[in-house]
């Protein structure tokens, strides 16, 4: 039985970036580029005012006050302006050119316009207040290596560099499938015995938040034709998360239907808490992810382990969950031999994150992930861990602005 860290490891050895495609700028956002953009241009593409002001030449304001006589006026996007002579000036606006004889500007807040003539009332230096050509980007540097995300920023120098599409590595498509035949969809009237298929919407919304796009196969019910029908319609997608039936029950059917595809299985069962049933499959060079039925197993299996390998998929460098160090707030207890991941809420105190235990850590207990702000490493060989101790939290969203109030405080049990 691989130990969590190795199983990781498995995952992401067996996966790879998937192909890449051209979409528009606008919907780059998110993604991540496939190759090097290179800049085709210069960034600026000519010297420009980054003043509203006048364009002088410096060495004729070497004597303060000076004297110019103005002679244009050239507001931003104008290029036709003849060049300055000697003794003159141009009323210039920010983002506007700069014309020829002219290789500064002076803000207009540092002038007094008298007439046809405008007055310098300040020492004037070469360059000032001129955005030069190429000072941000010079025409053939690269602007993005590849496997940059596309961020609000990134957007908009792409936009300056003109890239009307923008390669970038192709959205993983996940099939999600839930099994067993006490489940109903939502939207079903609940009977005695029935359960909501919440799996595979919780599923969903990860997959999707995760960049990649969810394709819902609905239930497979505990026979193996009906695995078997599912399970192949999944593989047809990059990735297949199966959620129940991977344990050793009689009806737990998915490994052996994984099998019988022609699937090959890299392991199952792992030294973690909550998740130790999880399988790893691959068939035909696609990951299959059989993830354990209870809802927090489903979301922490996913979280720490389907996650890192589909941004690995998508083109992404970080592919690991944020770690931080943290305090426990009070005593934890477990069973040796495997690491247990507790569900906490996160308070920041004095420079340092202190955790507190969210709840009922029993893994049908979906409250404690909605309260959840990170998982908290408990080592393997530890029975007891008290207050105080120092563990590694695996952040699962910003904890900053959580006031007091919103602490919950219980007993790790």
């Amino acid at each position: 039985m691989p130990s969590f860290e190795e199983a990781r490891g498995i995952i992401l050895a067996h996966v790879a970036p998937l192909g890449e495609e051209n979409v528009p700028l606008p919907d780059a956002l998110g993604r991540v580029v496939s190759r090097d953009i290179i800049a085709p241009w210069d960034l600026p593409q000519y010297d420009n005012s980054a003043m509203d002001g006048y364009a002088v030449h410096a060495a004729d304001c070497t004597s303060v006050p000076t004297r110019l006589l103005i002679t244009g006026f050239l507001p931003a996007g104008g290029a036709d302006c003849p060049a300055v002579t000697v003794g003159c000036a141009v009323r210039i606006m920010t983002g506007a050119p700069i014309p020829a004889g002219c290789n500064a500007v002076v803000p207009i807040e540092e002038t007094e316009q008298e007439g046809d003539q405008v007055v310098i009332k300040q020492r004037v230096l070469p360059k000032q207040h001129v955005r030069v050509k190429g000072s941000d980007v010079a025409s053939g540097t690269q602007v993005l290596p590849a496997g940059s995300q596309v961020r609000p920023a990134e957007i908009g120098m792409l936009a300056a560099m003109g890239q009307a599409l923008v390669p970038v590595f192709r959205k993983a498509r996940v099939a999600i499938l839930s099994t067993g035949d006490e489940l109903i969809e939502l939207g079903e009237s609940p009977k005695a015995g029935s359960v909501i298929n919440s799996n595979a919407l919780s599923l969903a919304a990860a997959v999707r938040e995760a960049g990649a796009e969810p394709v819902l196969l609905g239930i497979a019910r505990d026979n193996l034709e009906s695995h078997r029908e599912k399970m192949r319609e999944g593989l047809c997608c990059d990735a297949l998360i199966t959620s129940a039936g991977v344990s050793a029950g009689d009806r737990d059917l998915v490994r052996e239907v994984a099998a019988s595809l022609g699937a090959e299985e890299l392991f199952w069962k792992i030294g973690m808490k909550p998740g130790g049933p999880t399988a790893f499959s691959v068939w035909q060079g696609k990951p299959i992810f059989s993830l354990p039925g209870n809802p927090v197993s489903t979301m922490v299996t996913f979280e720490l382990l389907v996650k890192p390998a589909l941004l690995k998929m998508m083109g992404h460098h970080r592919v690991l969950p944020p770690f931080v160090k943290g305090i426990l707030a009070e005593d934890a207890h477990k069973k040796p031999g495997k690491l247990h991941f507790i569900r906490v809420t996160v308070k920041k105190r004095h420079g340092r994150h202190v955790a507190y235990c969210a709840g009922e850590q029993h893994t049908a207990i979906l409250s404690t992930m909605t309260r959840c702000d990170a998982l908290a490493a408990l080592p393997c060989d530890a029975t007891f861990i008290p207050a105080g101790s120092e563990v590694d939290l695996a952040l699962m969203r910003e904890v900053d602005l959580l006031s007091e109030a919103e602490v919950g405080i219980r007993c790790c049990a």
